[in-house]
């Protein structure tokens, strides 16, 4: 099968840092590297957006199970704002997380960083999934996305419909515009395989009744989300794993463009449109500078440049172990290394041990 994806770089690590929620003794600042503006964004920042995300995921993890989304989201937003204005960028949020005049939310337009570095835009949800956060269900994640000033798309809060793929299969193997029964069919040959042995990732909404019943009808299996569609785009990354091949459907466009990020980092596919089904949210669009509202976007106009895109896991998911609060544990380990558990020491107080963050590279 051809594979048309960039050149990729895939790292996941746990990282280590003090009690506190500082840096570690032997990670140095950012600001005091010297590097060139065209390899900042691998170089210092892959470090730096491991630090970001898991500020954001340990914050969310304090409040898991107890029944409360706007506690827990406003945690995971307050602490990845706090650390996102530590970086030697100048980084403009392009996605919103929330309205403009929320004290918690990281809104589209949002200025991030010390604002004396290269450009950079920003999308991010520091909390994906706050009702399984709150109901301390699995695959709630912090995740964010960082590329080059001016190349991810600008998503107003709005819906998208989506479709998705993972990585290895030919170039447009799936179509927004084409149905189930086209679509299955064309990645089960793709694949080579049979219909039935496809797996479609749908969110469960009663929007999608009729999806579901044409996926079926093409022979697939359905397999439903309660929340998250980040997440469940990235599954299609690594079928493998989470048994996940397509994701199908309307969810949130914001969450679009970071899981955009995610795939492009891959070399998956992904096709978009963005809805806009109110006067007020074409509006909306007018004003950030859609002027096509039925433009169908391909992976590459959503994320043009070179990116990177990093998911925490808050509770344990199929692809990320969730924050742990329990005994301290000494590491030792290299950039990229699993951290090695076995030797603790116990703790007066709960500490966090570091979560699991996947770092993803995406590069022209």
């Amino acid at each position: 099968m051809a594979d048309d994806s960039p050149a990729i770089k895939s790292k996941s690590w746990t990282s280590s840092n003090d009690r506190s929620g500082g840096h570690s003794t032997d990670q140095r600042s950012a600001s005091s590297i010297s590097v060139e503006p065209q390899l900042l964004l691998e170089r210092i920042l892959t470090l730096e957006i491991v630090r970001v995300a898991e500020r954001a995921a340990v914050s969310a993890a304090r409040l898991r199970g107890q029944g409360s989304e706007m506690k827990a989201h406003q945690a995971a937003a307050d602490a990845m704002r706090r650390e996102l204005n530590t970086l030697p960028i100048d980084g403009i949020v392009v996605t919103r997380d929330g309205e403009a005049d929320e004290a918690s939310a990281l809104f589209a337009g949002e200025k991030v960083g010390t604002k004396g570095g290269p450009t950079f835009d920003i999308a991010a949800n520091p909390l994906e999934g706050t009702t399984l956060c709150a109901r301390g269900m699995p695959d709630a994640m912090a995740t964010i996305a960082i590329a080059d000033g001016g190349t991810l798309l600008s998503a107003p809060d709005a819906y998208m419909e989506k479709i998705a793929s993972g990585p290895g299969y030919p170039k447009d193997v799936i179509d927004l515009d084409a149905p189930p029964e086209e679509n299955i069919p064309a990645l089960a040959r793709a694949k080579g395989v049979k219909a039935s042995a496809i797996t479609a990732l749908i969110l469960d909404r009663p929007r999608h009744a009729n999806l579901v019943a044409a996926v079926r009808r093409a022979g697939a299996v359905v397999r439903f989300i309660t929340d998250g569609d980040v997440a469940g785009v990235i599954y299609t990354a690594e079928p493998a794993a989470t048994g996940v091949d397509v994701y199908m459907g309307i969810g949130g466009a914001p969450q679009g463009v970071l899981a955009a990020a995610a795939l492009r980092c891959v070399g998956g596919q992904m096709q978009v449109r963005l809805v806009f089904d109110t006067p007020e949210k074409r509006e909306r669009a007018s004003e950030m500078g859609i002027a096509d509202v039925s433009k169908k976007y391909t992976i590459d106009e959503m994320v043009r440049g070179d990116c990177l895109f990093a998911a925490t896991g808050v509770t344990d998911g199929s692809l990320l172990r969730g924050v742990r609060f329990g005994k301290r544990h000494h590491r030792n380990a290299n950039r990229g290394d699993a951290i090695d558990d076995r030797h603790s020491t116990p703790d007066r107080d709960p500490a966090p041990k570091p979560p699991e963050v996947r770092v993803w590279i995406g590069r022209e």
